[in-house]
């Protein structure tokens, strides 16, 4: 039986690593390397050292590789105002889903899924989004997420320019 842990600040480098490889999957190449992965890290060293932060990560390390991941998932839990569905307003939400090539097909990305989702249910988060994969989507069936038909929109927000100082 494969077991998911939970991820310390020890695993941060690695869950970054694994963004990249997550990333590569979607965009058809890797991403360029720069600030994101600064910032990716610096987040993970400040939100995984506190056990009861609204972020967890599960991981499973590779056997064959000693300090390296071979699968992880990330969620966060977010806040906002009740309804009649869900009526404390909390949110569990799904990002960072990844297995390395080499790894895939062996129940570590499980493993981990159903980590995550126990620590959901631990803290009380009754519903939980995410954005699948065509690949992912049969897995996340079988743990019982559906469609939904709610549309998502994106707004990116320019940065305002800088003046120089003179």
């Amino acid at each position: 039986m494969i077991t998911a842990r939970r991820a310390t600040i020890e695993d941060a480098p690695e869950l970054v690593r694994l963004r990249g490889v997550m990333l590569t999957g979607l965009n058809g190449r890797a991403p360029e390397p720069g600030q994101w992965q600064d910032a990716a890290l610096r987040t993970l060293r400040r939100r995984l050292t506190d056990p009861e932060e609204s972020l967890a990560a599960y991981v499973v390390d590779k056997p064959d590789v000693p300090g390296e991941l071979a699968a992880c998932v990330i969620g966060i839990i977010e806040y906002r105002l009740g309804g009649p569905s869900n009526p404390s307003g909390e949110i569990g939400y799904v990002f960072n889903a990844v297995t390395a090539p080499g790894y895939r097909r062996r129940g570590y990305f499980r493993a981990c899924m159903e980590g995550l989702l126990s620590w959901y249910r631990e803290r009380g988060v009754t519903l939980v989004d995410l954005k699948a994969s065509e690949d992912g989507e049969p897995l996340y069936r079988a743990l019982g997420f559906v469609p939904t038909s709610s549309p998502a929109m994106r707004l990116t927000i320019n940065k305002p320019a800088t003046t120089p100082r003179g």
